[in-house]
């Protein structure tokens, strides 16, 4: 049976071509026309080829749009194949083209130069040591430990895991952090036959020579090379140099636990060493807690041998001859700065051979070892005194306009005192965190309780041990000495460092927006020991000194942080080393910066920073003294010079921080003391080639001091009342000279006299006024610039003295009964109530 013939008028088609619409039958029998067969089959007469030829095709099968574009799958196979050729030939070819090298400089690693900004020589290096050992000598629990912290798998896997590595690079490309994805066999390719630069070629030599090694050496050989090449700090290179660097013993002597701390620090060989770094101590034990738990997961370990094993504390540091004094503390944090920057890495620095021009103004250096000597060190009696024993400093000194640092101060020696002083982070900053608050409260338009914009005129109420409002959490902090002021202003209270206003503003403020604004300021966000409550005022925060010059830098500069750096220049055979952009950025507005800068110069000029006025310079500053007295602070600046100073306590022999209560003799130790006599004798050498500057600022709405009443000389004021005084101004007064007007300006301005202006009391009517020397005006006029001043009463022995004692005898200016506090409502809430007694004594200040 045949097939039914199509109906009359339809034309046979490919079933592949796309429909199109039927042609237009035509009459008669000329070309194109149709007619039936026999069979009643439709043909088409004169146009056989109509079917068979080009046209058909085109029809059929021709592409058109965006279809166009679209490769075929035959395409992308053929794509593929090609590309597989082409890796694959590429493979071929470095493996027969790379060949393994000899050892590369590494395997005797030079040393670094380290020169200061004019170019002569800082320091160099310490010689690299370097013993190697047959795996044989290495304990097999030692090995273990290196095996559990860097390739588990060593044993089982091929020399290269390509999936580790595309993992590695993602992570990274992805910001989860810079990984390695290098199998041991790989890292010991890096270490003995090339280097540690990050380059496309090197990673590329890595893997073909990784590859030939694995295949030609056993995993024994290639386990003892890494050993024997890996660096592990301290100069150290291979693991029987860093047995006898961290723990004075050969490695057959070695523990499983001490082999595991030898093991972390492969991961970061500078940053884990806990005695060098004490801040680090926290990630350098999870990291050994991460080894031995890797050890117990491979069986190589039982779990109670891991729940006995404790944490192996490393021996001291034995710093080469060459780094001595005040060398190795810059070589140190020029390190530190260097590797922390990703401008090299610590294993690529110590290979060495860098030429490394630094910062360090080698006047301003050997003005700041000088200053320490002979303001602190000089005066220590250790033998004697046994607090003496414990006694630190460290400082920096900070270009504001370029952050170039200058000067640094890191302690006694380094070869005696390995721990840098002025990069550490375990010490509490404690009260020169107090301007960051107020910086913050400008900058975020911030009001009181009630609802007023904080200036440096505004009342708080300053009573010991007064709970502030506006938390749920319970926090009423102690004054230094137990005092209570009443209602002062800011700016006293920031003349003072009076706890309980300070911990009221945070509140104020936002704790969260204090703590932005002392990050953007030069703060890191990472500092130990943020205090998310009203506590955080106080300086419960561990910066270092450098944090804290960096962030006081950015106060100087009107609000501008430029950051901070160690570096000029970095070179290594004649190619320069590439350093970090460091465009200044406005962290806070100038108004919040420069009104802040107003508070800090009354500080110095009549608050507790006085003893920085023998600097001779306009300055601006403040004192802090810490928990326990563990630490005295002060951190002050020029407009063309920042500088931190601080005293710590630390047990030589332990480590333990300790109380400075006994040091030099002293009761107490204040920031106001030898940390403000250190800075003013450093600041006064570093800055004598140049002009005295003063500060230019622009202050805040309401921040300038309000006019004082008109009242006429002489005339008789109201019982009980006194002459009301005018806050200190911004802009510094006439400075006093030695012993002429101290009696008005320092010992006779009094708390209960020219500090409590506006609060109520009856300190003005005090016998302050009539002491020995006449009557004087002292007790009824401002306060600080007094008649009492250029009396008798100032130019006698009063004006030399402290506490206003005079040479016939003390007077009642410094003793008086200041007048009970009355329990005004102030901002915060009533007051606590208490009595001040004249000026607080030296021992009570900040």
């Amino acid at each position: 049976m045949s097939d039914q013939s199509p109906p009359p008028g339809w034309t046979p088609r490919d079933p592949d071509s796309p429909d199109e619409p039927p042609p237009t039958p035509s009459i008669g029998r000329g070309p194109g026309s149709t007619h039936r067969d026999g069979d009643g089959a439709a043909n088409t007469a004169g146009n056989a080829a109509v079917n068979t030829g080009p046209q058909s095709a085109k029809s059929g099968r021709g592409r058109t749009g965006w279809r166009r574009i679209v490769p075929t799958w035959r395409m992308l196979l053929g794509g593929i194949l090609l590309l597989a050729l082409l890796v694959g030939g590429a493979l071929i070819a470095g493996y027969l083209l790379v060949h393994i090298p000899p050892a590369n400089a590494a395997a005797t690693a030079q040393s670094n130069v380290y020169l200061y900004a004019d170019g002569s020589p800082l320091a160099r290096d310490g010689e690299v040591d370097r013993v190697n050992v047959a795996l044989s000598q290495i304990p097999r629990t030692v090995q273990e430990t290196v095996l559990a912290a860097e390739d588990r798998d060593f044993y089982s896997e091929r020399a290269v895991d390509p999936k580790a590595m595309l993992r590695a690079a993602w992570n990274t490309l992805t910001g989860k952090g810079r990984q390695s994805g290098s199998t041991i066999t790989q890292q010991y390719v890096k270490n003995y036959y090339l280097g540690q630069e990050q380059t496309v070629k090197r990673k590329a030599k890595e893997f073909f020579i990784a590859i030939k090694l694995g295949r030609e050496k056993s995993k024994d050989y290639i386990l003892e090379g890494y050993l024997n090449s890996s660096y592990f700090g301290r100069n150290a290179y291979g693991v029987q140099a860093a047995a006898q660097a961290y723990y004075g013993k050969d490695v057959t002597a070695l523990g499983t636990a001490e082999g595991a701390y030898l093991a972390t620090l492969l991961n970061s060989p500078s940053a884990f060493d806990v005695v060098a770094h004490p801040q680090s101590r926290g990630r350098a034990v999870a990291r050994w807690n991460y080894v031995l738990d890797g050890m117990v997961k491979k069986g190589w370990m039982t779990p109670a041998e891991r729940a006995a094993a404790r944490f192996p504390e490393p021996g001291k540091l034995r710093p080469a001859a060459g780094l001595s004094g005040q060398r190795g503390y810059l070589v140190e944090a020029v390190k530190d700065y260097v590797v922390d920057r990703g401008i090299l890495d610590d294993k690529t620095l110590a290979e060495g051979g860098y030429r490394i021009t630094t910062t360090i103004d080698r006047r301003r250096q050997n003005a700041f070892v000088a200053a320490v000597d002979g303001e602190l060190v000089a005066k220590l009696d250790p033998k004697a005194r046994k607090a003496d024993r414990v006694v630190r400093a460290g400082g920096v000194s900070i270009d504001p306009a370029t952050g170039k640092v200058v000067a640094l101060y890191g302690g006694i020696d380094y070869t005696r005192q390995y721990v840098n002083n002025a990069t550490r982070h375990d010490h509490q900053v404690a009260s020169t965190f107090k301007p960051f608050v107020f910086a913050a409260a400008v900058e975020n338009g911030s009001r009181t309780q009630d609802g007023r914009p904080i200036t440096p005129n505004t009342l708080y109420n300053g009573d010991d041990k007064r709970r502030v409002v506006g938390t749920r959490l319970v926090y009423a902090p102690e004054n230094e000495g137990r005092l209570s002021y009443g209602n002062i202003t800011v700016n006293t209270a920031t003349d003072l460092s009076v706890n309980t206003v300070f911990a009221q503003m945070v509140v104020d403020v936002g704790t969260d927006k204090v703590k932005e604004t002392a990050v953007a300021l030069g703060i890191p966000a990472d500092t130990p020991n943020w205090d998310p409550g009203p506590a955080m005022a106080l300086g419960t925060i561990q910066a270092s000194v450098l944090d804290m010059t960096q962030a006081y830098a950015t106060l100087a500069d009107h609000g501008r942080r430029t950051p901070y750096t160690f570096l000029e220049k970095i070179s290594k055979g004649g190619d320069a080393v590439r350093l970090p952009d460091r465009t200044p950025q406005q962290a806070v507005s100038r108004e919040s910066a420069d009104t802040t800068t107003s508070m800090l110069v009354s500080v110095v000029d009549n608050g507790t920073g006085t003893a920085a006025l023998a600097a001779g310079r306009p300055a601006a500053g403040k004192t802090g003294t810490a928990e326990l007295d563990r630490a005295a602070w002060f951190a002050a600046y020029t407009p063309d010079l920042v500088t931190v100073v601080s005293m710590m306590g630390q047990d030589p022999d332990t480590g333990r921080l300790e109380s400075l209560y006994g040091a030099l003799g002293e009761n107490r130790i204040g920031g106001g003391g030898y940390p403000a006599r250190i800075w003013a004798a450093y600041t006064k050498t570093a800055l004598e080639t140049t002009d005295p500057v003063d500060f230019d600022l622009e202050l805040q709405e309401g921040a300038a001091p309000p006019p004082a009443p008109d009242v006429e000389p002489g005339r008789p004021q109201p019982p009980g009342s006194r002459t009301p005084v005018a806050p200190v101004p911004p802009s510094r007064p006439a400075r006093p000279t030695d012993g002429g007007d101290r009696g008005g300006r320092d010992q006779g301005q009094t708390q209960g006299q020219g500090r409590n202006e506006g609060q109520g009391r009856d300190q003005g009517q005090t016998n302050g006024g009539r002491n020995t020397g006449g009557d004087t005006n002292g007790g009824q006029t401002t306060g600080g610039d007094t008649q009492g001043g250029q009396t008798n009463g100032g130019q006698d022995t009063a004006g030399q003295t402290t506490g206003g004692d005079t040479a016939g005898g003390p007077t009642r200016g410094g003793q008086s009964t200041g007048g009970d506090t009355r329990g005004d409502q102030t901002p915060g809430g009533p007051s606590q109530g208490g009595t001040l007694r004249g000026r607080p004594p030296a021992d009570y200040l900040e």
